[in-house]
């Protein structure tokens, strides 16, 4: 069944009674939903230990999805990834099985340069075989030699919600990974039912969807919709 996510783990007041009131947050957070993405990877490193922690607080079934360091993707601009990469994925190891895709979020000024990207690709695919998903947010990245490498290392293409490069239509089979950033105010709206119904009819048995709407508490209201209504798709 498709695993419905926020990014983050944050219950906020108005749907607090949809979980349980004992509890560590993520606990509480992991009794409802099979998945959580985590951005904090991001912009910091965290503990092995921290990692742990988390993997025993949920259920066998859960995973994680977790946001490759800025470091890699923003500061290095993929050039050069080998070293960061491999302590990244040193630090996350304790997750076992329970982690799930990888999130490679470049920023909205990395054009697409084919050999900085296939050294990267090939780097991160060498050292990782598990699922690696990929957003882009410049319009170069629409080009056939992009989307041709994309493939080539097996990385699958995020679906984000505002889409600056990849729209529904570029995806000739449901996408394995989408994003919900809110709009038109990125991180703040909510999504109505029926918007939540069309993102819920583009997805297949084993994709991910992440709201990202986080900052006005809009993520986990939206997310529980859109879990509601899942199980008459996933039959």
């Amino acid at each position: 069944m498709s695993i419905i996510a926020t990014a983050a783990w944050s219950i906020p007041k108005a749907v607090a009674d949809r979980f349980p009131e004992e509890g560590s947050g993520l606990s509480r957070y992991a009794a409802v939903f099979k998945g959580v993405e985590i951005n904090s990877t991001f912009y910091r490193q965290h503990k092995a230990a921290t990692f742990s922690r988390w993997a025993d607080s949920v259920p066998k079934d859960f995973r994680f999805a977790i946001k490759i360091p800025k470091e890699i993707t923003h500061v290095r601009k993929l050039k050069d990834i080998g070293g960061a990469f491999e302590i990244f994925l040193q630090k996350i190891l304790p997750l076992g099985e329970k982690l799930g895709p990888l999130l490679c979020q470049l920023p909205p000024t990395l054009m697409f340069d084919p050999y900085d990207a296939e050294r990267a690709f090939e780097t991160m695919r060498s050292a990782h075989p598990g699922p690696i998903v990929l957003e882009v947010r410049h319009e170069s990245w629409a080009a056939a030699q992009a989307r041709a490498l994309i493939d080539r290392y097996s990385l699958d293409r995020v679906l984000a919600d505002p889409a600056p490069v990849w729209r529904t239509t570029d995806f000739l089979h449901p996408p394995r990974y989408v994003r919900l950033h809110g709009k038109p105010k990125i991180y703040y709206s909510s999504y109505n039912d029926q918007e939540i119904l069309s993102f819920a009819r583009l997805l297949a048995a084993d994709s991910w969807c992440v709201f990202d709407n986080t900052a006005s508490g809009a993520a986990c209201e939206n997310a529980l919709t859109m879990r509601d209504i899942m199980p008459s798709f996933n039959v």
